[in-house]
């Protein structure tokens, strides 16, 4: 349905940056280039790396913690170690970094990027795909609700052990937390642009402050360098099979964040992500997970919180600052994800129009949308108010967060087969490991269901109805229409047979499919007997690439020599700007003046019927769903004045 669907930039650096300085040969990078590749390293630290940033201050404990069952602390400390580490290597490194980010739709990553993608690859639309990506886009935001909570809330546990506060601190660490949060949600209706070019330097700060408080704890126990091998990590798993599997679930928390990579990926590059990843954030975290190790094993008491607990006084409030602002932006790229994943889903037609504004003049990435960010603050305040501390909150955290890992496998397959023709065995070879991996976390994770972690599933199942309710909703509107119209070109005969009386311009017709008489114009000849002198049959087409090409945008028919059909195509990361587009029409010998133009916008009144469709309840969801979505007016950026609207009643 034309109109049903809006587009995504996210609030950061375009992808095509990464290409923007080439080199040919063995030349060297000039001074310029390597400074533009610094640059967006940084920034690439300061975005994507912010959610995995804050899992040292809470993934060891929760580990450890559950590893004390096994009754051999020094195995407890180096086997959670060693496996925090491999799950680095393993999940990040190698499928992400490696693997995933080869994958990328134009350049773009992230679930629903990849169900394009696949979608592509095998040439048709696949039911399984779509429904992957409807799952992988409603996890993601379920991770969206609890990342903010679980990652300011871990840092403001850190005033417990505050030089001169102490304990006497507990009564306000949630409420501090949650004016922290109404803050960060407050600001996002002004934009961030301001403020986004100081989140790379103080990540980096942050994750450089990782490394040299585990560096400085290395030597409190040099022996903790023997869990780098996968030894210690399988002697853990081995000792007690049972205990070792739940120990997963609190492992998986360190990399938490890693689908921040292969989301991001359009708006910095592979390069720059990468080498961020490798030369920064994989060393520093290794060195402080590394670090706390070493202070366990010489210091055994402190596994009630290791990471505040080895930070020195001198710096601690330093610190705490520093891990504050760090989770604070870690929340901050999550919001902006939210509304990234939301302009997609629209465009691909799995949500209705929603009010979706620019706060930058000169970054089209730079977006709000307010309906998103108030659920999002009403779901983070209720995560914090029903979990009270990070330790409640981890067991609601990493559900959400595999099952998109698990997604992102599936689809990768399609990829790999389809597109890349890579043979079975291969694309089995690499996928299979990966998928048990996957499925082992997921499985873990999946234990903790009693304790918190039916919280993002439950948030995921409702997005996902709400997805489908509009897909399956739009799905009968559109065929209902399609029943009750005259296909156009038995109309024209019947113009030509009998002309009405014509006024004078141009009208443009805005459907969804432009084989038949639009509503709008039945109705225009029905009560006004009148047709213009030059008429348009318009389609917004979505593609399924990220963004189309200016020669790409526009495609003309001559149906008749008063009828012409247009179809204008965006990436669904692209805002629809109707009237810019036609004016690329003028390219192609279509000329007319938009001030004596005007838009016809068919509006339906929609009404449950229990005899057809969907059930009575999910039939009044799409009409609420309906009469919320945006105005297509402003979503198309039709000059107002121009829109003339007449309705039309419909049964669901």
């Amino acid at each position: 349905m034309v109109g049903d669907h809006p587009r995504d930039d996210r609030n950061t650096v375009e992808a095509n940056n990464q290409s923007s300085h080439p080199h040919s040969g063995g030349d060297s990078p000039s001074p310029t280039s390597k400074a533009a590749q610094r640059a967006l390293m940084i920034g690439a630290i300061g975005v994507v790396f912010g959610d995995i940033g804050t899992s040292p201050i809470y993934a060891l404990r929760e580990a450890v913690g559950h590893a004390q069952g096994l009754g051999d602390p020094r195995l407890a400390i180096m086997g959670v170690v060693s496996l925090a580490f491999w799950a680095l290597m393993v999940v990040v490194t190698l499928k992400y970094v490696a693997f995933l980010m080869r994958a990328d739709n134009r350049g773009e990553g992230g679930a629903l990027s990849l169900m394009a993608l696949a979608q592509n690859a095998l040439g048709r639309r696949s039911a399984f795909l779509f429904i992957l990506g409807v799952c992988g886009a409603a996890l993601f935001y379920a991770d969206g609700v609890i990342t903010p909570a679980i990652s300011v809330l871990s840092a403001i546990e850190g005033l417990r052990g505050a030089p001169g506060i102490g304990h006497s601190i507990n009564p306000f660490i949630v409420p501090i937390a949650a004016v922290i949060l109404i803050g960060v949600f407050a600001v996002q209706s002004h934009g961030t642009a301001g403020l986004a070019k100081f989140f790379g330097p103080i990540t980096l700060a942050w994750f450089l402050s990782l490394g040299a408080l585990g560096l400085f704890h290395l030597f409190d126990d040099l022996s903790v360098l023997q869990s780098l091998s996968p030894h210690y990590a399988l002697m853990l798993l081995t000792k007690n099979p049972v205990l070792g599997f739940v120990i997963l679930g609190s492992v998986f928390l360190a990399v938490t964040g890693a689908e921040a990579l292969y989301a991001d990926m359009g708006h910095f590059g592979k390069s720059p992500i990468r080498k961020g990843w490798l030369f920064v954030v994989l060393p520093c975290l290794t060195l402080n997970y590394l670090g706390q190790g070493a202070f366990l094993l010489s210091h055994p008491t402190a596994m009630d919180n290791p990471f505040w607990n080895m930070v020195p006084q001198l710096i601690y409030w330093p610190l705490l600052l520093l891990a504050t602002a760090a989770t604070v932006i870690a929340s901050q790229a999550v919001i902006t994800g939210a509304f990234s994943v939301t302009q997609q889903a629209v465009q691909l037609g799995l949500l209705p129009r929603l009010d979706i504004r620019n706060t930058s003049e000169t970054q089209a990435g730079q977006i709000y949308v307010p309906a998103i960010n108030g659920l999002l603050m009403v779901g983070v305040l209720f995560l914090l108010v029903t979990f009270q501390n990070t330790h409640n909150l981890t067991a609601a955290y990493g559900v959400a967060v595999t099952g998109v890992m698990f997604v992102n496998t599936l689809m990768a397959f399609t990829v790999a087969r389809h597109k890349w023709k890579w043979p079975l065995w291969g694309v089995l070879a690499v996928l299979l490991p990966m998928g048990f991996i996957d499925l082992v976390f997921l499985s873990s994770n999946l234990l903790k269901l009693p304790d918190g972690a039916w919280m993002p599933l439950l948030i995921g199942a409702l997005i996902v109805l709400v997805m489908w309710t509009w897909v399956r909703g739009t799905q009968i509107l559109g065929e209902k229409t399609r029943r009750d119209s005259l296909p156009l070109a038995d109309l024209i005969d019947m113009l030509s047979a009998r002309p009405p009386h014509r006024a004078q311009g141009t009208a443009i017709f805005l459907t969804s499919d432009p084989t038949v008489a639009p509503v709008a114009m039945m109705h225009n000849l029905k009560h006004n007997k009148v047709l213009h002198e030059k008429n348009i049959i318009m389609t917004v087409h979505t593609s399924h690439r990220p963004r189309v090409r200016g020669d790409e945008r526009i495609a003309i028919e001559d149906i008749s020599e008063d009828f012409k059909r247009i179809t204008l195509t965006f990436g669904y990361m692209e805002t629809p700007n109707v009237p810019k587009a036609l004016a690329q029409c003028r390219r192609q010998g279509l000329k007319f003046d938009i001030m004596s133009t005007s838009f016809f916008l068919g509006r339906r009144s929609v009404i449950p019927t229990a005899r057809q469709g969907m059930p009575m309840w999910q039939d009044k969801l799409f009409i609420f769903l309906m009469r919320n979505a945006a105005n297509p007016t402003d979503f198309f950026r039709i000059p107002p004045g121009r829109v003339v609207e007449l309705g039309t009643q419909v049964s669901v």
